[in-house]
């Protein structure tokens, strides 16, 4: 027994001796390395739901910061001339921004159906407002009411609910990672426009900390850092409590927003953010966020063609999957609670095309070749991380006069997917060579393909898969088991 007792007490001090502490600075920070479970699960759900739900409303400009609806205070702020027109017209110009918190009731608000529908979509994490630029809450937070000085949180405001928190333990329920969008700054905060260095130690770090220890987020999405340098934010000392002494030390996954002098670096830590952007490549670990319209937050004057189809969203995540990438898609729920129809019939075409193929997508890695371009001049890409106008859906269109993309590649093991944009009876892999025990099947298919090496090419023959063997949306993923 005594020898027990001494095995365990000595094996609980040498882990203690060689745990890692990490320091109140990047070079430390960047030694503990992103959790492995994000890169491998490569799809999840962003939610944008607060106020701004209530007037939900942003013009519609393609690729332009001015249709985020989640945005609407401030644009009132700046005196924007749709936004200033639309809210004078409907509210009235005596009409204060803080008057739409009684309005926001979320009575329709069912976390499980929301749960149900994320689940559904094939995500595997989710990623929630906890509070916007607006610093309005989603769960019960004294910082958020004494420093608004009125009740300025989901459960002592109108909704009288945690919103936040029932959210977390549905999406839990269905077997899903659950974080949360964090702003730092908060436009209109009266201690904010007051004494920014009391907001930061006073307001934002308690709060932040009560999130946390409340209910334990495996992803933090920081935002609202562009004012200030992360020195002024603190932001190495909060993250070495985050990765040293936080119950979510071991899983939790961040951004890198968190100074005005951090994206895209400290790439040891925190994985890269794109927004409405071009992406980038296998080479960092990043995130494409987009809505499945032109905004964040629900906008009421997007129309039917102002929405993605099924059929590019699930382009978008073939494409940022190929470059090694995860897509963090965005909805918008109603003031009410309810999450748009259009929105949930759009993740459930997605999660029915991740039920043939999601072996293409869960856990590869992005293969030596993201695409396979047809012959032809190649398009310019902008490398842009914020409304770079980019559509994958335009580059896979078959075009007479310049190069498109034929297909995109993942791997996994020792086997390569080869996803098609659309049908082909017969399909060239261009230089690639198969060793004899290459196998190419396609998921949930009755008929199988063959191949033949043919130089450096290998042909594929699909002539026997039919229409009804592959996804309505048309795009379809290629297994060819032995092939690495």
């Amino acid at each position: 027994m005594k020898k027990l007792v001494y095995t365990l007490f000595l094996s609980l001090v040498l882990s203690t001796l060689f745990a890692q502490t990490y320091q109140d600075n990047w070079q430390s920070l960047n030694q503990r390395k992103i959790p492995a479970w994000f890169q491998q699960d490569k799809f999840g759900i962003f939610i944008h739901w607060g106020l701004y739900a209530v007037p939900s409303y942003a013009p519609v400009i393609p690729n332009s910061g001015y249709s985020y609806a989640e945005w609407y205070w401030y644009r009132l702020q700046e005196k924007q001339k749709d936004f200033l027109a639309f809210h004078n017209k409907n509210y009235g110009e005596d009409f204060a921004y803080q008057q739409f918190e009684p309005m926001f009731k979320a009575e329709m608000f069912d976390p499980a159906q929301w749960a149900d529908v994320f689940k559904r979509s094939g995500a595997k994490y989710v990623v929630l407002t906890s509070k916007h630029h607006e610093g309005y809450c989603l769960w019960n937070n004294a910082e958020a009411d004494r420093d608004w000085g009125r009740p300025w949180n989901a459960v002592t405001g109108t909704p009288h609910r945690d919103l936040l928190g029932d959210l977390t333990n549905a999406v839990r329920n269905e077997g899903l990672k659950m974080g949360y969008y964090y702003s730092l700054y908060e436009w209109f905060n009266p201690l904010w426009q007051t004494d920014k260095k009391k907001f930061v130690s006073e307001h934002m770090i308690p709060q932040f900390k009560d999130l946390v220890t409340k209910y334990k987020p495996s992803i933090i999405f920081s935002d609202g850092e562009w004012e200030l340098s992360d020195t002024a934010w603190q932001s190495t000392r909060l993250l070495a409590w985050l990765f040293n002494d936080s119950p979510v030390k071991d899983e939790v996954v961040i951004n890198d927003r968190w100074g005005s002098n951090t994206r895209g670096k400290n790439t040891g830590c925190t994985y890269t953010t794109s927004e409405y952007g071009s992406g980038m490549n296998a080479d960092v670990v990043w995130e494409e966020s987009q809505g499945i319209g032109h905004s964040y937050g629900y906008n009421r004057n997007e129309q039917l063609d102002d929405y993605k189809s099924s059929h590019d969203l699930i382009l978008m995540l073939c494409d940022i999957v190929s470059r090694g990438g995860n897509l963090l898609l965005d909805i918008g729920p109603t003031a009410d609670g309810r999450i748009p129809v259009i929105m949930q019939q759009r993740l459930i075409d997605m999660g029915d095309w991740l039920t043939l193929y999601g072996d293409a997508i869960y856990g590869t890695q992005a293969y030596n070749q993201s695409y396979q371009w047809s012959n032809g001049i190649k398009p310019g890409k902008k490398d842009k991380s914020y409304m770079a106008g980019y559509s994958i859906a335009k580059m896979t269109a078959p075009k007479k006069d310049s190069a498109f993309v034929e297909c995109f590649f993942t791997k996994k093991g020792n086997n390569l997917y080869c996803i098609l944009p659309f049908y082909q009876s017969k399909f060239t892999l261009k230089n690639l060579k198969l060793p004899a025990s290459a196998k190419a099947t396609i998921p949930g298919a009755k008929n199988t393909c063959s191949w033949k090496q043919k130089g450096n090419d290998v042909e594929l023959d699909l002539s026997a898969i039919t229409a009804n063997d592959i996804s309505k949306q048309g795009i379809f993923a290629i297994r060819i088991a032995n092939a690495l």
